[in-house]
């Protein structure tokens, strides 16, 4: 929930002149409020997402926003599942899967974020808690729609904190869900499927934490505010 007009059109400004080439995707998601307007202004290959959707096509759903509506608009991305829906609206495990599946129906891709609070990481529930959350989506959907799903692993403990996962914790986590997508699911979307770092990823921090084997991308939240943005988008992973 940031930027007045006049910030966020700094910001496309500034992704439009970084002279990205489209060999890593960028997908830039602002209030619902401007998504047209940066729709209309973001030049390619940079593409736009919302940040969140509900699970029904239309109805008296006051404050939400369908997939349909998103695809009619020419929206093709939506984030799911980020940590502060579900610890601030109350955004539970079967929801996200909810929204998911009715997002996939709709014909949008997802980002569908994952992840532990600091307690469970401490009590070594990590893998036991982004299992849940991925298996509460798996039940939901067909292997064929995995290729429509980016998973975004964000610890809650390194969001807007200053803190970030090591690069060995991160492709710790990343690898251990690549493992557990080939057997739920099967070898080929485990190879296939993208999994991206969230948590307080910077222009300082991103070169370094894109050389893990497992980590395929970021998803940023302050520093996308900022000019090492492009920094971060240029981090080849």
């Amino acid at each position: 929930m940031n930027g007045t007009l006049a910030e966020i059109e700094t910001i496309v400004k500034r992704i439009n002149e970084a002279g990205l080439d489209g060999s890593t995707e960028v997908v830039v998601a602002p209030p619902a409020l401007y998504l047209l307007k940066i729709k209309e202004e973001l030049k390619p290959p940079a593409q736009v997402s919302a940040q969140n959707s509900y699970t029904v096509k239309s109805g008296a759903f006051t404050g939400e926003i369908s997939p349909d509506q998103l695809k009619d608009a020419g929206v093709h991305w939506v984030i799911l599942g980020h940590s502060e829906r579900r610890s601030l609206f109350g955004d539970t495990d079967k929801l996200v899967a909810d929204k998911t599946k009715a997002a996939i129906e709709a014909g949008l891709a997802v980002i569908a974020c994952i992840g532990e609070s600091l307690e469970q990481r401490e009590k070594d529930e990590t893998q036991a808690v982004v299992e849940r959350q991925l298996e509460a989506i798996a039940a939901q959907i067909s292997e064929a729609n995995w290729k429509d799903i980016v998973i975004a692993y964000e610890p809650v403990w390194a969001i807007g904190t200053g803190k970030v996962a090591t690069k060995e914790q991160a492709q710790e986590v990343h690898a251990n869900i690549r493992q557990w997508l080939a057997k739920r699911v099967s070898q080929s979307v485990a190879d296939s499927t993208r999994i991206i770092y969230g948590g307080s990823v910077n222009g300082k921090n991103s070169s370094d934490l894109a050389s893990a084997a497992d980590i395929d991308g970021f998803l940023v939240g302050g520093a996308s505010l900022k000019p090492e943005f492009i920094d971060i988008c240029k981090s080849k992973a």
